[in-house]
């Protein structure tokens, strides 16, 4: 190019050398300022404890070299005599490389606030960890567009002219990316309708978890058998979701079956053992107990009762008692449960063969 030959026209051979010794020496500091800046952050994070110093040290160390080595290229620049545009584009290149660079910086802070936020919220509100993450998806998008119109500004683009050109463009781009636009304006219905958050108990179809992570395309649930089930959250949103989370109580209804051989006084005492059994359990509220039906095994009897929490566990430590306490005092009164039994009754002798006389 015609610039880059007016470049090495204009300047000697000795301001050529000095421009190469002061884009290494340049390289050189910038390596020793991020390694002593590391160490030091370092030996105070280890020093005070300080999850913040810590950080430093972690963002200092990833620090990106070639993002920042254009300042480098700058110093080499200032021992020539370069031509207008030359120098444009050396600025241009360390205007973009520092933005970047700053960028990153800015996304690893914002992560780890998120971070630190999500996990004093995490079991104790549900909500607040759903609002953070697309607050946290905000940020770093504003962020990077932010870069992105400063850059174009610098390159000379109208900025005005392209935000109101972003109005037509922006139609095609989202036709294009429709599914993805779902995802994200489902997330932002699940953050603002809340119909589950992070934490909750939930029944997708035959899919059972807990949720642990509502993100901006997918949501993450953690199965009983301990595999992560993912979830588009548009497809989400569709299906019939079970939120036992915001159960209050539980409802529980259970039938117990007794012979047909029992006696009518022992029949008439079991809703009463039904109630006793369930009412001594201090987080139930008994509803009803009654003989419901002549099933063909037995005679069968209906329980109604509420376990005063919504937390499974609980729910079958009570069943349980119940059940244990419904065998013993059945036990007690000489009542006995029925199960499947078929019997044959015979009456008469049967008939025996006919015998042909020989002839």
């Amino acid at each position: 190019m015609k610039w880059i030959y007016e470049a090495w026209r204009d300047n000697e051979l000795y301001d050529w050398g000095m421009a190469a010794l002061l884009v290494v020496a340049a390289l050189v500091a910038l390596i020793a300022v991020r390694f002593i800046a590391s160490r030091i952050a370092g030996v105070v994070a280890r020093r005070t404890g300080s999850e913040v110093a810590d950080r430093m040290a972690r963002v200092i160390t990833r620090t990106q070299l070639w993002l920042l080595s254009p300042l480098a290229l700058y110093a080499g620049a200032s021992a020539l005599e370069l031509p207008a545009r030359l120098e444009r584009l050396i600025d241009l290149l360390v205007l973009v490389g520092l933005l970047l660079q700053v960028v990153l910086w800015i996304n690893n802070f914002i992560g780890y606030w998120m971070e630190r936020q999500i996990e004093k919220r995490r079991g104790v509100d549900g909500e607040g960890v759903t609002a953070l993450t697309l607050l946290g998806f905000t940020a770093r998008v504003a962020v990077w567009a932010l870069m992105l119109l400063l850059i174009l500004d610098q390159l000379g683009f109208d900025i005005t002219a392209l935000v109101a050109g972003l109005g037509i463009g922006g139609v095609a781009i989202a036709l294009a990316v429709q599914n993805i636009l779902g995802d994200l304006f489902a997330s932002l219905s699940i953050v603002l309708d809340k119909p589950f958050v992070v934490g909750d108990f939930i029944i997708v179809d035959n899919f059972i978890g807990t949720v642990e992570y509502i993100g901006l395309k997918t949501t993450r649930v953690r199965s009983l058998s301990g595999e992560m089930i993912v979830f588009s959250n548009a497809d989400l949103l569709k299906s019939r979701i079970r939120n036992f989370k915001r159960m209050y109580e539980r409802r529980v209804v259970f039938t117990v079956q007794v012979t047909y051989e029992t006696p009518l006084e022992k029949l008439e005492a079991i809703p009463g053992i039904l109630r006793a059994a369930v009412e001594r359990r201090k987080q139930t509220r008994f509803d009803r107990a009654h003989f419901k039906e002549f099933a063909d095994s037995g005679l069968t009897f209906e329980v109604v009762y509420y376990v005063l929490t919504p937390d499974y566990n609980s729910y079958m430590d009570v069943q349980q008692a119940i059940n244990l306490e419904i065998y013993r005092r059945f036990g007690e009164e000489g009542i006995e449960f029925a199960y499947p039994t078929r019997t044959l009754r015979i009456r008469g002798e049967a008939p025996q063969p006919a015998v042909s006389a020989a002839g």
